[in-house]
């Protein structure tokens, strides 16, 4: 007598990726499409594109920054000193502008060294000195904005011609209708995202994280990933800059860069990345720079106090910060 059993179905084992879209970005989605909405209602001129194009216009610069600064907070670091590194690299190129009369490639070429410089300055002190991030940039943002004034020297930078109007408010500064400087960022979140999520080298950044010890011992490059995150850094503030002074009218003054790092750090926090390190969306940011821009120009629009921008700003940075907490600590009890 023979006994005969049933053979198990072959199990197909593929490989899982996380989900490509987070709940809080798409939380965020929501809450932008609610806020146009309302804005909509409140002022039609909102949703008309005399409105939305300087809205993205404004909004690139901040989000391309923070796709750096998102690798950065992902490491366990952050770099405060992008304001004062915007001013260097935005006056530096306007002097060129005006003095050299280059061209288009060679300003944007210019700029983007000297942004990456910057950051190779942030990078090394912090990856081989061992010194806590916010106290090196902290530091390297007042060393910046001295150099940037002695640039300035004294006054305004005048005359500044059309060079980047590629990446400007006006007619050639649009394709379809869209911003190039937002096309731009859009193109370069797409490549970052794309990195961090499906390459080894993407990777050591979320390890690095959670826990850089563990990182080193599994063979990451400790050092030179938190270099490459501060140098890609202010290789984007350079680009940055080019869109910054596009922006504006023919004079550059000295407040230029005040405050973007600000503007910067709230639109990462407020995307989901973990202010704790090891956890992050570029995806996120470019949502939350995108809200923190719309929020701004609605409290313009409707003849509000600016200072409202700022309260609603610092609402959405505490709620996304308790947020990330209470999921901290929700794992932890698992």
């Amino acid at each position: 007598m023979s006994v005969t059993t049933a053979e198990k179905p072959a199990v197909r084992t593929t490989k899982v990726l996380p989900s490509p879209v987070t709940g809080q970005e798409i939380v965020l989605v929501g809450v932008i499409a609610i806020l146009w909405v309302a804005l909509w209602v409140s002022t039609p001129a909102f949703m008309t594109a005399g409105s939305i194009q300087p809205l993205l216009v404004a909004t690139a610069p901040v989000a391309l920054v923070g796709v750096g600064m998102t690798i950065v907070i992902i490491t366990g670091g952050i770099d405060v000193s992008v304001g004062a590194a915007i001013m260097v690299c935005s006056v530096l190129t306007a002097k060129l502008l005006v003095d050299a009369e280059v061209n288009l490639g060679v300003a944007v070429i210019v700029s983007v060294a000297a942004g990456g410089l910057l950051g190779l300055v942030n990078g090394v002190l912090i990856a081989y000195g061992r010194v806590h991030a916010i106290i090196i940039t902290f530091g390297t943002a007042n060393l910046f904005l001295f150099l940037g004034l002695q640039i300035f020297g004294s006054g305004t930078v005048n005359g500044i011609p059309g060079t980047l109007a590629f990446f400007g408010r006006g007619q050639d500064g649009r394709t379809f209708g869209v911003p190039h400087a937002f096309l731009i960022t859009l193109l370069i979140t797409a490549a970052a995202w794309w990195y961090l999520r499906h390459t080894a080298g993407g990777r050591h950044f979320f390890a690095i994280g959670g826990d850089a010890q563990a990182a080193r011992l599994a063979g990451v490059r400790v050092q030179r990933r938190v270099l490459l995150a501060y140098v890609l850094t202010g290789l984007l503030v350079g680009l940055a800059s080019c869109f910054v002074i596009a922006q504006g009218t023919s004079t550059l003054d000295q407040s230029v860069g005040s405050g973007k790092e600000l503007a910067v750090i709230a639109a990462v926090v407020i995307g989901g990345t973990s202010i704790m390190g090891g956890r992050g969306s570029v995806l996120g940011t470019l949502l939350g720079a995108l809200l923190v821009q719309s929020v701004a120009s609605g409290v313009t629009q409707l003849g509000w106090s600016s200072q409202l921008s700022d309260l609603f700003v610092g609402i959405f940075i505490i709620v996304a910060v308790g947020a990330d907490l209470l999921r901290a600590r929700a794992r932890r009890s698992r």
